[in-house]
């Protein structure tokens, strides 16, 4: 995680609040999804872990509220994650096609896509844990298909001592301590960081 993950939350409810009288300030959302796609090809989802002001406020601010439950396994199932993809981008497609290219109305789109989606990430995060949404965000799932193998987590057998601190530091709730591919790592490193023998390293 990087030093400045902590505050970009404050940039969701900017956009989120602000942008229904600033429409304009819709348009940080195709910063945000330009930034994803590229840094998908190299490092899979590692944008969601670090630079995702969603992430980092449902981290720092809801995960102070959370009932920290068990996210449900059927959510991370792509027969959820695929067709609400495609919902989402149809709904926004539609919506962009009928402002016949007016600058403001194009703003209001992104804004009220940042709304529905944060009030929906919101509610599943006070209701089961902080990275629920995160488990079948479309932006998220795109990252898991372009880069899910890259950047891996790598465990160390030699080292390890099934403490299973890194399972229970992982905010997506991944089983950290199985050496297997993790597509949807969000690469936050705080199962690096909880593990006391350092047998967590992120390949290159």
């Amino acid at each position: 995680m990087l030093k400045i993950t902590p505050h970009l939350g404050i940039l969701v409810i900017i956009v989120s609040i602000a942008g229904l009288w600033f429409p304009l300030l819709g348009y940080f959302l195709l910063v945000v999804f330009a930034t994803l796609m590229i840094t998908s090809i190299f490092r899979g989802r590692w944008f969601c872990g670090n630079l995702c002001p969603r992430g980092s406020f449902n981290d720092f601010w809801i995960g102070k509220i959370t009932r920290n439950k068990k996210i449900p396994g059927f959510l991370r199932s792509f027969w959820i994650r695929i067709p609400l993809f495609a919902m989402m981008m149809g709904f926004m497609g539609y919506r962009l096609l009928s402002t016949e290219g007016v600058i403001n109305q194009i703003g209001m789109v992104f804004v009220i896509m940042c709304l529905m989606t944060t009030s929906i990430a919101i509610v599943a995060g006070i209701s089961i844990s902080p990275r629920t949404w995160c488990t079948f965000c479309p932006m998220g799932t795109v990252q898991n298909l372009i880069g899910g193998t890259r950047y891996q987590l790598q465990m160390d057998n030699s080292k390890c001592v099934s403490c299973k601190k890194c399972d229970k530091s992982c905010p997506m709730q991944l089983e950290v301590h199985a050496n297997e591919r993790k597509p949807d790592c969000i690469k936050c490193g705080r199962c690096i960081t909880a593990c006391p023998t350092k047998a967590l390293t992120f390949n290159t």
